[in-house]
């Protein structure tokens, strides 16, 4: 008998194989991933035109006085949306609008629309009618724009302007959008409103201080209205990621999520984010999250202030979003706490400050990879801007590779941990490359140039495809791709794509983006 524990031992051993093999099969497979995108600002030069209404990007108005130097006109009297009531004699007002590169504005025949008294006039194109508020022109390819305010009637002033685009003048009201705007994202499972929502160093702090419909422009600070947000997302199908101000009082946050609660599909979600990357102190909000942690004596330092200060008002805000959506709040919001991709201690000073970790569902990074150079250092390990602008663009994309795919993934793994501590879902707020100049590494014009033809390379578009391929790895969950459409400048190379009616294909990062997407199951307009 002394042998019959050493044969099922024995058996035990043969089929611990067979029996592990069919466990893993039995289990199911983490989700796919899925891609949502950044959608880039509004600002008159917005290369994505968004809207088929082009003034609602235009820029606040300017006071011109004649024979004066630029701005030098008296200060303008507005109305609560914006609208100039009064024109000084000798002077008038003036806006920049679809301030694109020469031959990205849509030529063709423009319409003016406009309500009240007064006279306005556009700086470029031929007149083709002007009646009592109406005007079409014939405007062709070129750069900028000015609508220019010379006349108001103080009893009647000119408001309500609207400039639309060739074709869309019988359609603007119903259709708002631009149709290739619409059509390159499609599919695409979350649009995040950071920068639609002016959200970085924004002043919003009462409700009353939002833009609305009703607003002359929307490139003032708080940006695009919710309404507007929530009316894409809607008709994208898309979830939609919100970024509450940071000095936004508890009014406000309530309004806000209730107006997302009416209006937003029931079968979407909105991501809820204190802010934007309230670690990163190149902006207001950190300095406000700092300083307000100081005054509570929630650290001795600002940067600890400012990271449990985050956990603190984020825990408000979700306690807000949840009472408002009651039953329906753990199907219809994603709480997100938002942390540094590259200091993994930051996510969990955050989450373990007054257990804020237990009402969150996601831990966001933005793992970018990316090469930041700067114009000098005293770190010999440090590679200046006189030394990349010597490299070629293979070597650009052989550090980008070599160096810091890899360490972008080595943050991801580490963030994916602390998130499964936590039982939370790990997303990604921003992602993609990250070549730029820095300290003054911006000027260098080689360095810029290598940067963009870098992004144009399509190993760009493989190394795209290598990142999603650890993302899923990682078991990460919603990837959203910063950003959309926008033209490369010093400043960096955001855009997917910079153009509104560029092809895909000549951008191999986009190419790679919609490949993905369609292969994790969206669907997508190929490229």
């Amino acid at each position: 008998m002394r042998f019959l524990p050493l044969l099922i031992l024995a058996l035990l051993s043969a089929l611990t194989p067979a029996l592990s093999h069919a466990f893993a099969a039995a289990q199911p497979a983490p989700p796919k991933p899925s891609l949502g995108m950044n959608l880039n600002g509004p600002a008159d030069w917005n290369t994505e035109l968004p809207f088929v209404d082009a003034f609602r990007l235009a820029r606040t108005w300017i006071s011109q006085r004649r024979g004066e130097g630029w701005g030098k006109g008296p200060e303008l009297t507005l109305d609560d949306n914006g609208w100039v009531t009064k024109i000084e004699p000798g002077c008038f007002a003036e806006t920049p609008v679809l301030t694109v590169p020469s031959g990205k504005r849509p030529a063709g025949i423009y319409t003016l629309l406009y309500s009240g008294k007064g006279k306005l006039e556009v700086s470029s194109g031929k007149v083709l009618t002007d009646a009592p508020g109406k005007m079409t022109l014939d405007i062709p390819e070129g750069g900028g724009l000015f609508i220019r305010l010379l006349e108001t009637d103080p009893a009647d002033p000119i408001k309500n302007i609207r400039f639309i685009l060739p074709g869309f003048e019988t359609t603007y009201e119903t259709e708002p959008f631009h149709p290739a705007f619409l059509a390159r994202w499609k599919g695409f499972s979350t649009l995040r409103f950071m920068d639609w929502q002016h959200t970085n160093d924004s002043k919003q702090l009462r409700w009353s201080d939002r833009p609305t419909l009703a607003s002359a422009v929307w490139t003032r600070d708080g940006g695009i209205p919710i309404e507007v947000a929530i009316d894409l997302a809607n008709r994208q199908n898309a979830n939609a990621w919100f970024c509450i101000p940071h000095l936004a009082d508890d009014d406000y946050v309530r309004n806000f999520a209730l107006l997302v609660k009416e209006k937003l599909n029931p079968n979407l979600r909105a991501f809820v984010e204190y802010s934007n990357e309230v670690w990163n102190g190149q902006f207001q909000q950190q300095r406000h999250a700092g300083d307000e942690g100081l005054k509570l004596k929630l650290s001795d330092s600002h940067w600890g202030s400012g990271w449990k200060f985050t956990a603190k008002r984020s825990g408000e805000i979700f306690k807000i979003w949840d009472d408002v959506f009651a039953d329906s709040a753990r199907k219809r919001l994603v709480r997100v706490i938002s942390t540094q991709a590259g200091n993994d201690y930051v996510a969990g000073q955050i989450l373990e400050y007054q257990d804020i970790a237990k009402h969150t569902d996601a831990l966001a990074i933005a793992p970018y990879f990316g090469w930041n150079v700067p114009q000098n250092s005293n770190d010999p390990k440090t590679q200046t801007a006189e030394q990349v602008a010597k490299l070629t663009v293979d070597q650009i994309l052989d550090h980008l590779e070599k160096v810091s795919l890899p360490e972008s993934i080595g943050w991801i793994n580490a963030h994916q941990k602390i998130a499964q501590k936590h039982n939370l879902s790990l997303v990604c707020y921003e992602a993609g490359q990250h070549l730029v100049g820095i300290q003054g590494g911006e000027n260098n014009e080689a360095v810029t140039k290598l940067f963009h033809a870098a992004n144009r390379h399509p190993r760009m578009g493989e190394l795209y495809t290598k990142y999603f391929a650890a993302w899923q790895a990682a078991n990460g969950q919603e990837l959203v791709m910063f950003a959309s459409t926008g033209e490369w400048s010093k400043w960096g190379s955001w855009g997917l794509s910079q153009f509104y009616n560029d092809n895909p294909t000549d951008y191999p990062k986009l190419a790679a983006t919609l490949q993905q997407a369609a292969a994790w199951g969206q669907k997508v307009t190929p490229p």
